[in-house]
């Protein structure tokens, strides 16, 4: 058998696998999903999901990885990352999508009501998802200024800093299920601010 098939078969398991744990994780929560729950939903054998991923532990991760990968700056074309305002503006709005998804809200409550009972599930959500996008942020930050666009001396910070005024007013919003949520004409027109305002905060001239 042609070994990119097998390759690609197994990878094509590995996806339904990751879909699976995600799904069964933001429904029923870390405590109560099992492997045995993930494999039938994926509709592979338990021993299949064994060989992708060692334990539960290490699935919730991978699924969590998985998820924040898909707008992570990495994935972006260098001529996008040249440009802080562009660059910063387009993983804003990813960002926030990822938030406000029903994965993201899902996810971030099982790790809140799980927090005090097995504070290792919030542990495993945030070195597999919120330190490596800081990580990366952070890393992009030390760019432009090394170039000299921006001036940040802690870049760590102006990357927590840039993370946490995103979420503003829509996400504070999301969490309280409140009656009116905002649009999403509201929400762009916040981020494109946000980010203007966090670049000049920084010296940014452009």
């Amino acid at each position: 058998m042609n070994k990119s098939k097998v390759r690609s078969k197994s990878e094509e398991k590995r996806q339904l696998i990751l879909c699976a744990a995600t799904e069964n994780f933001c429904e029923k929560g870390f405590s109560v999903t099992s492997m045995d729950s993930i494999a039938k939903s994926a509709g592979v054998s338990k021993q299949t999901v064994y060989s992708h991923f060692g334990n539960k532990d290490e699935l919730f991760t991978a699924a969590i990885s998985h998820r924040c990968s898909e707008f992570r700056m990495s994935s972006m074309p260098e001529a996008l990352l040249k440009d802080p305002l562009v660059a910063l503006k387009t993983f804003a709005k990813g960002f926030i999508e990822l938030l406000l998804s029903k994965e993201g809200m899902a996810i971030h409550r099982v790790c809140i009501s799980e927090s005090q009972t097995n504070p290792k599930i919030s542990q495993l959500f945030f070195s597999a998802g919120p330190e490596p996008v800081i990580k990366e942020i952070s890393q992009l930050i030390a760019s432009y200024s090394t170039r000299g666009v921006i001036k940040a001396d802690d870049c760590h910070m102006a990357a927590v800093q840039f993370l946490a005024i995103i979420k503003g007013e829509a996400l504070m919003r999301r969490e309280y299920n409140t009656e009116q949520q905002l649009g999403a004409d509201e929400i762009a027109h916040y981020l494109d601010n946000t980010v203007a305002l966090f670049l000049r905060g920084y010296g940014f001239k452009g």
